[in-house]
């Protein structure tokens, strides 16, 4: 069984950087795809960014490219996510999310696509 943890959170003035991190605690195989999603209070859950097969694929949401990167250290089974030039609007939970699965590319930012999620770690960006 699959179990993600999330840490990194945290609060920060618009502007700034905060790196999240997941690591599998229980890792057993190399979860094809890896996808970071957030979910602020009254919206829906969305994707962020998502990285598979070893960083040959990667997806993002358009707001949040040039500022966000996702990468992952199989060695350490962790991805991670650097945020930076974070918007007041980039402020909500944000979780881990794996599929042992390949995925196609349209699919690596929809939540229903993945099997595995963690628990989420906040991320709150004042002005």
């Amino acid at each position: 069984q699959v179990q993600l943890v999330e840490s990194g959170g945290g609060s920060v003035q618009a502007g700034g950087s905060l790196r999240v991190s997941c690591v599998d605690s229980r890792y057993t195989y190399s979860s094809n795809c890896m996808g970071w999603f957030r979910q602020a209070p009254g919206k829906e859950r969305e994707g962020v960014a998502a990285i598979c097969a070893g960083g040959g694929r990667t997806a993002y949401r358009d707001s949040v490219k040039g500022r966000f990167t996702i990468s992952q250290d199989n060695a350490k089974n962790t991805v991670y996510l650097q945020m930076n030039s974070l918007k007041p609007e980039d402020t909500a939970m944000y979780y881990c999310a794996a599929n042992p699965g390949t995925l196609l590319l349209f699919r690596l930012l929809v939540p229903s696509s993945y099997r595995y999620w963690g628990q989420g770690t906040q991320v709150t960006v004042s002005s």
